[in-house]
């Protein structure tokens, strides 16, 4: 065998116990109150030089194209998922949390920086810049599976997925003005509102394309179709990042359009992009993780300097940004204050903390590793706490009823028919009457029933109750007719 072969069969074994120990801490996560994302990251410091020794690993440009991949996938999942119904009443607050709060959070930081660091006002503006926006993997992470107010929920996700154009942007133009002896100004000033409409304009057209040759390409397998479909979230990144616009916030707008749009194998589609989000996520924060090094993380100037900016970025510049930024809109004393904590720091700010170090600035390392701790305290002690700080405000949500069933289907291959998955609740017009009683579209079939987590064998007499996830098969062409069919509106 040779040595090349060797390192190959390493690379991939190594590979392998990776995920597993990622995917098998998740469990563990949760039981601990912990997020996954620190255990991921502190998976990756494990098994770095200044741990086990079994990695060394110090790119940071490599680090940074992984962790700009991962999140294009991270915020594709996520989008989808986001119902627009629960997002646009709080369209507002949130984009005036991702620009407004951004910008006052970045301000406070990086003044606090100025004085506990000793950095000059740019440098210290740039650390602020870089911890200034939320992350959507760690929101969306946290916020899986746990009972939090819709209406918070939305917020922070919607925040989230469209506060990273700012924070790109502010650190992009410190770090024009650290390198570069005559930057433009104008440019410079005007590249947010650039990188906001393009972003949002090409997001909107990617995702109508997207929707449309989903629907209308007949691919030959429908296991193509998550592939088919993760292909456009790439394709939307990196097209409009070649417009010098929000390649992160266009992904996002797509996935959002296509999450609410009737699409083809939708189930196969959200299945697949689940899994791959989780897979990009821990091998992101494992990089991460990797890139960090315990000693210089660890030592003692870190640690003190990187508590006390933690405490100014939680105590007060988030809350400060986050009453100010939503002043005059419906949102409660409580409501404020709970997204005054559940501004989480993740992925992002770390990845942006890679910028000055590629950009060859004298202190990029250090922000880098301030940076680091920041988002390590604001995962561990805010992460932690959300479902607690919720309670205490009143402002948990109905338990998340996740089926916990498995449903594997049979490709029904270029059969003109699908089965949707539809979950009834006290609304809907189906509850409470038979089968025999109910006047589906004339290709519907209810093919299946879960109850409780057990599988009923649906029958003419069988009642439809309350928290039923039923399968439904029926022609493409009267899907559309069954879900209006099956709204409240709709009702008997």
């Amino acid at each position: 065998m040779t040595s090349g072969s060797v390192d190959v069969n390493s690379f991939i074994l190594l590979a392998a116990l990776l995920l597993i120990v990622g995917v098998t801490v998740t469990k563990f996560s949760s039981r601990l109150g912990m997020p996954s994302l620190v255990l991921f990251i502190l998976i990756g410091m494990l098994f770095g030089s200044d741990g086990l020794g079994i990695i060394y690993f110090h790119d940071a440009e490599q680090a940074q194209l992984i962790g700009i991949l991962a999140l294009v996938v991270i915020l594709f999942e996520g989008g989808t998922h986001t119902t627009w119904k629960t997002v646009k009443p709080i369209v507002k607050p949130a984009v005036s949390l991702a620009t407004v709060g951004v910008l006052i959070t970045s301000l406070i930081v990086g003044f606090a920086a100025k004085y506990v660091m000793g950095f000059s006002w740019l440098e210290a503006l740039l650390l602020g810049s870089i911890v200034g926006s939320t992350d959507a993997a760690a929101v969306f992470a946290s916020l899986k599976e746990r009972n939090i107010n819709t209406k918070m929920a939305a917020t922070l996700e919607a925040e989230s997925g469209s506060n990273d154009p700012m924070a790109m942007l502010l650190t992009i133009i410190f770090i024009e003005i650290l390198v570069t002896e005559e930057p433009n100004y104008y440019v410079l000033a005007t590249s947010f509102f650039w990188q906001m409409g393009v972003g949002l304009l090409l997001g909107i057209g990617f995702g109508k394309l997207a929707t449309k040759a989903i629907n209308k390409i007949n691919l030959d397998s429908s296991g193509l179709y998550p592939i088919f479909a993760l292909s456009f979230a790439l394709l939307t990144y990196s097209v409009t990042s070649l417009f010098q616009a929000s390649g992160l916030l266009a992904v996002y707008i797509a996935a959002i359009i296509i999450g609410n749009s009737e699409i083809t194998y939708r189930h196969s589609i959200f299945r697949f992009n689940e899994g791959f989000a989780w897979m990009a996520q821990i091998l992101m924060f494992i990089i991460l993780g990797l890139l960090a090094f315990p000693e210089n993380i660890l030592s003692l100037d870190v640690i003190i300097n990187g508590l006390l900016l933690s405490a100014v970025l939680m105590l007060v510049a988030r809350p400060v940004a986050t009453f100010l930024s939503t002043a005059g809109m419906k949102y409660s004393l409580k409501e404020k204050t709970f997204l005054s904590w559940a501004g989480l720091r993740g992925a992002v700010p770390i990845v942006l903390a890679t910028f000055p170090i590629v950009a060859g600035i004298d202190s990029g390392q250090l922000i880098f590793n301030v940076v680091f701790f920041i988002v390590l305290t604001s995962a561990l002690i805010q992460g932690s706490t959300i479902s607690r700080v919720a309670k205490w405000l009143g402002l948990s949500g109905p338990k998340k009823d996740t089926p916990h069933h498995s449903l594997e289907l049979i490709s029904i291959g270029k059969a003109n028919a699908e089965i949707i998955e539809f979950q009834a609740d006290e609304e809907t017009p189906i509850v409470g009457r038979t089968l025999q009683d109910i006047e589906f579209p004339k290709s519907a079939l209810v093919s299946a029933i879960v109850r409780d987590g057990e599988l009923v064998t649906p029958y003419g007499e069988t009642v439809i109750q309350t928290d039923d996830f039923l399968y439904i098969l029926v022609s493409r062409k009267e899907k559309q007719q069954l879900r209006s069919f099956l709204k409240p509106e709709q009702g008997s």
